[in-house]
C-alpha cells in the first residue's frame, strides 16, 4: 500500500489504519515485529512523533504490542485480528453505502454491483 495522505483527516489516523490494514491482510502476521518508528516514519515521509502516535494508536488497538527489548509485534490474539478486519470491512462498506445513496442507487441495484464485481474477481 502506498502512503497516500487525505489532507481531510488527521495523519495518524490514516497512519494508524494504514498499518491495521496491513496486519489483518497478513502482510504482518501475528508474531512478526513490526519495523522501527524511525524506519517508518522515513518510509511514510512524516515526522517520528506522528508515526509514535499512530504506533501507540494500535497498541490501545490491541494490535500492537510493545517490548522493551524487541520492540513492537504484532499481536497473537487472532480474535483481536478478526474484530478490527471485520471493523476496517464495514467502514468501506458504509462509505461505498453513502455513495451509492448519493448516486441514487437503491438496495437492489447496490446488490448488483457487488455481485457483478465478486463474479469478475473470481474470473
Amino acid at each position: 500500500m502506498s502512503w497516500d495522505f487525505d489532507e481531510n483527516r488527521p495523519i495518524f489516523q490514516q497512519i494508524t489504519e494504514h498499518i491495521a490494514m496491513e496486519i489483518v491482510s497478513g502482510k504482518y502476521k501475528p508474531g512478526d515485529k513490526l519495523p522501527s518508528v524511525r524506519e517508518l516514519a522515513i518510509e511514510a515521509g512524516v515526522n517520528p512523533n506522528t508515526m509514535q502516535r499512530a504506533l501507540a494508536q494500535l497498541e490501545a488497538d490491541g494490535l500492537a504490542e510493545a517490548n522493551r527489548t524487541t520492540g513492537r509485534i504484532v499481536t497473537s490474539d487472532k480474535k483481536v485480528i478478526t474484530k478490527v478486519r471485520m471493523k476496517l470491512a464495514m467502514n468501506a462498506a458504509s462509505e461505498y453505502l453513502d455513495k451509492a445513496k448519493q448516486l441514487g442507487l437503491n438496495e437492489g441495484e447496490v446488490l448488483e454491483i457487488i455481485r457483478t464485481l465478486s463474479e469478475e474477481g473470481t474470473k
